[in-house]
């Protein structure tokens, strides 16, 4: 027996100091296929720095952007991206955490060790299963009870099988107040315990455990006929609730649902990677429209600017009034001050654009001072080619991320209610245990006294007895174990497997609780909750159609009101040029040139806000459609790698800032 417990305990040690190279070098849960993994994970380090992407598209301090180079770096860089990137690596850890049941993580379970003697086995075996218990005695290992929790609904067997195996030797000295068994004073006890025990679950409900035990004895007693003793036993088994608790559907609920939180997880990357698209292209051509602000607020100034030194050199001649002259001034600080307010909001709208495609915005010493220069235009077409409205709803409801999201969160909903429905009968459960003993030794005479002689009568010894050795001195006879537990371990495990010593029980445990409150509020609160989430689902639903109206119809309106603005600003161009040649013809007034100048700032002013709007409006329709990384060549697969494959590269012939 003790070159199986070295066997098993080098096969143990060797299947648990597996090499590194059994499990692959990822983080996620196929890295790891080995049934004994004992060893933690480590996680790498987060990615803090910015992709090369950024560096390559920097020269000359200028950093050069088309939107498609814009959504790369977003997809490699933007922090929150990064973030939800580990969202995914959870949920699968999650699921195949509960792929091995067991209750909720982090609740301790009880621990106990094999260190007592087999029923009978001795001295301290008939003393122990007589409940007599000496001062000093140590029989018994330490043991530990299982910690209760409270879980709302049935709890899922552990699935993952268990292999225990507990070895324990002592050597115990007892006084014995008592010695009429033992016959001495101080009984000594030199024991070895093994104890192998494999214990899964069952997905159906149930549980079953197989415990091998081995007991090996030896006493410093004369009245042992058996000493030292193996004393064996192989038990199984077996529990299965038939009420709470009963069946598949309700015991893997929990894997049902961290798998399809799975699915869930990738619509919402989806979503979360739409959303970082729009506003990186929502800020890229807000710089483009700032960019033309600045330059229409520029050009106002010149005009001003113009106006005003003509007017100066009118008055030195003395053909104006220097009256004019203020009015003229006061236009040129104005427009000066439009053009600080327009270079102003450029400035703070790369710091945010900044923030959008790196993953340290203005601590990057690198990006900090760099001037962001977009190289894409607002392209408005002359005619909208827009899907009718049942067409661009049908888009929607097959594209949209959260719509599908939503419905399988429903779903899981429904699993949920699983657990609770089951958790309102009561409990019943069924057990089972059989086990087969044996027991053996070393045949150890004891001296029971001298036979009587009788004259002419034959001598009969009584059965279980014998003639002692000689050295017990003549005619004396002593007490002698049956043949049948004479012998060593073999003999001990050949009763055994014979199951010459059988044991059964068996029996059955209801518990209902009386009037079951909670478990029926659980109930009731998950079913209406989910009938509530069914409105709510609708709901979105509902709200999905009047997106998709509203989005058609103010991307129509944001294209006539731009052109109207263009028409707007062409005739404000007209006018102020008229009032310019009739004001150096003597027929107009300092006064309505200056006007001129304001309305023609504040249409070219008007058309820049209506291009930008038209440009919110159709990146906000793609989005209300579920079709923008569709229409920006996106890869949800680089999103998840966080490497776009696409090279960007900077045009042979670079803008300059006008």
């Amino acid at each position: 027996m003790r070159r199986i417990q070295q066997f098993l305990s080098i096969a143990l040690c060797a299947l648990c100091a597996a090499p590194a190279g059994w499990s692959q070098d990822g983080i996620g849960p196929g890295s790891d296929r080995t049934w004994f993994s004992y060893s933690a994970t480590a996680i790498p380090p987060s990615r803090l720095a910015n992709s090369n992407r950024l560096r390559n598209l920097i020269q000359g301090g200028k950093l050069y952007l088309t939107a498609q180079d814009a959504i790369a770096l977003a997809i490699e860089n933007n922090i929150d991206i990064e973030s939800n990137r580990y969202n995914a690596l959870i949920d699968r850890w999650n699921y195949t955490r509960q792929l091995a049941g067991g209750p909720l993580p982090g609740v301790p379970s009880g621990s106990s060790q094999a260190g007592s003697v087999q029923s009978g086995e001795g001295v301290a075996g008939s003393q122990a299963a007589a409940g007599v218990s000496n001062s000093g005695s140590n029989s018994g290992g330490s043991a530990s009870t299982n910690a209760t929790i409270s879980q709302i609904g049935p709890i899922t067997p552990t699935l993952d099988p268990s292999f225990s195996s507990s070895t324990v030797f002592s050597h115990t000295s007892s006084p014995q107040y008592n010695a009429t068994q033992s016959q001495i004073s101080n009984l000594i006890d030199v024991t070895r315990n093994y104890q192998e025990a494999v214990n899964t679950g069952f997905i159906t409900g149930g549980k079953a455990s197989l415990t091998y035990s081995d007991s090996y004895l030896k006493e410093n007693v004369p009245t042992d006929i058996l000493n030292p003793q193996n004393g064996v036993a192989l038990s199984l088994s077996i529990q299965h609730s038939l009420l709470n608790g009963f069946g598949r559907a309700v015991n893997a609920r929990n894997i049902t649902i961290a798998k399809a939180t799975i699915g869930i997880n990738d619509l919402n990357f989806k979503t979360e990677v739409i959303a970082i698209v729009v506003s990186v292209l929502n800020s890229y051509y807000s710089l483009v429209a700032d960019y033309q602000d600045v330059r229409a607020k520029g050009q106002a100034l010149a005009v001003a600017q113009r106006f005003f030194e003509d007017n100066k050199k009118q008055v030195e001649i003395g053909t104006m009034a220097p009256l004019d002259v203020t009015t003229a001034e006061a236009q040129v600080a104005s427009s000066e001050q439009d053009l600080v307010v327009s270079e102003t909001t450029l400035e703070q709208d790369q710091v945010n654009f900044k923030n959008l495609i790196s993953r340290n915005g203005l601590a990057d010493a690198t990006l900090a001072p760099v001037v962001i220069i977009p190289l894409d235009t607002i392209d408005i077409p002359e005619k909208e080619t827009l899907p009718p409205f049942k067409e661009a709803l049908a888009i929607a409801m097959t594209n949209r991320a959260d719509l599908e999201a939503n419905r399988l969160n429903l779903i899981n909903s429904k699993t949920s209610m699983i657990g609770t429905t089951n958790g309102v009968l009561p409990q019943l459960i069924v057990f089972g245990t059989a086990k087969s003993q044996g027991l053996a030794g070393t045949a150890h005479p004891v001296l029971e006294g001298t036979l009587p002689t009788v004259p002419n009568v034959p001598t009969v010894i009584p059965p279980g007895f014998a003639a002692c050795p000689s050295s017990y001195g003549p005619g004396t006879i002593c007490e002698v174990p049956n043949k049948y537990f004479q012998g060593g371990i073999g003999t001990a495990l050949g009763q055994m497997i014979r199951r010459d010593f059988p044991s059964e029980s068996g029996g059955a445990f209801f518990g209902p609780t009386l009037r079951n409150r909670q478990a029926t509020a659980d109930q009731r609160i998950d079913a209406l909750t989910y009938r509530q989430s069914e409105l709510q689902n609708e709901q979105s639903i509902k709200q999905v159609a009047v997106s998709v109206s509203n989005g058609l119809i103010s991307l129509q309106q944001a294209r006539i009101r731009y052109q109207a603005a263009v028409k707007n600003r062409v005739l404000e161009e007209q006018l102020l040029d008229a009032e310019q040649r009739k004001f150096k013809l003597g027929a107009s007034t300092t006064y309505n040139v200056v006007t001129q100048e304001r309305d023609l700032a504040t249409a070219q002013a008007a058309e820049i806000l209506a291009m930008a709007t038209y440009s919110q409006s159709r990146v906000s329709l793609d989005q209300t459609l579920g079709t923008t990384l569709q229409n920006n060549h996106v890869s949800i697969d680089e999103a998840q790698n966080g490497r776009v494959a696409r090279p960007s590269g900077l045009p042979a012939t670079l803008p300059e800032l006008h």
